[in-house]
């Protein structure tokens, strides 16, 4: 018999999203999947899948997300719920993470969140963090760049998650804020460096500051590097604002892993 071995697993609750950033597939295409396009996960598919996960010995990593924003789902809450409330000792799925970009978590979704991630039933590192695509400080440049204004809305969703999980007292999941540097917000980075600085410090929260796919569980501040088609101008740009913000000297390598999950 073989070894298990882990698996990413993403089922992705909806291709639909309510933001066009301008480097990601939905800015070219509202059917971003070309197929069965604009359309919600149905229960019975959510349920089907994730009961049989039960059968698979492999050590499952679950995101329910791809290319659109799951919290656009009409019951995200319940199948999150379903999710967690089935795992017990992990008989699902052992890890778990979120992609968002943040626009809809507003307070009973947060302890949604909250609930699942600190559910004694099951290995408490299971939800490990939700990953919020940001990548702007000021409204004008987050309304550039993903087209509408939101950006407000966001940083205010993400900080209420992180003193929600202060107030209650709580460890997961872990906050990762995500900025992909690129032309139209490079004179930003110094800003949202400079003010998640202070709202973490604010809540007393240790956090990292990385280049590249977080490796730690903590909460996280990621300077991204923009994917295009002239890589060379984008690995640039990256590298000098990385030196700018003293996260990794122009005179030292790096190591690039980006991994996905």
């Amino acid at each position: 018999m073989s070894e298990p071995v882990s698996v990413n697993l993403n089922l992705e609750l909806t291709d639909l999203c309510n933001v066009r950033c301008r480097m990601c597939g939905q800015a070219e295409s509202p059917k971003v999947h070309k197929y069965n396009a604009n359309s919600f996960m149905s229960w019975d598919t959510w349920t089907n899948s994730l009961d049989g996960l039960a059968e698979i010995e492999d050590e499952i990593s679950l995101c329910p997300h791809w290319l659109g924003e799951p919290c656009l789902h009409p019951e995200f809450d319940r199948f999150i719920r379903y999710a967690f409330e089935n795992n017990q000792d992990n008989r699902l799925f052992r890890h778990f993470k979120l992609h968002t970009n943040g626009t809809l978590l507003e307070d009973e979704r947060i302890d949604t969140l909250l609930d699942c991630a600190n559910m004694d039933t099951m290995a408490d590192d299971t939800f490990r963090f939700v990953h919020f695509s940001v990548d702007a400080y000021t409204p004008r440049v987050y309304f550039d760049i993903k087209k509408y204004d939101l950006g407000a809305r966001v940083y205010r969703n993400i900080v209420r998650l992180l003193e929600r999980r202060v107030e209650r007292g709580l460890k997961w999941p872990y906050v990762t804020a995500a900025f992909i540097v690129m032309p139209e917000n490079q004179h930003e980075a110094e800003w949202y460096l400079h003010y998640w600085t202070q709202v973490f410090n604010r809540l007393e929260l240790p956090f990292e500051v990385v280049y590249d796919w977080p490796q730690k569980l903590a909460d996280t501040l990621y300077f991204r590097r923009l994917h295009q088609k002239d890589q060379d101008a984008a690995d640039r740009l990256h590298r000098i604002v990385l030196d700018k913000l003293n996260i990794l000297p122009l005179s030292d390598d790096g190591i690039f892993l980006e991994e996905s999950f």
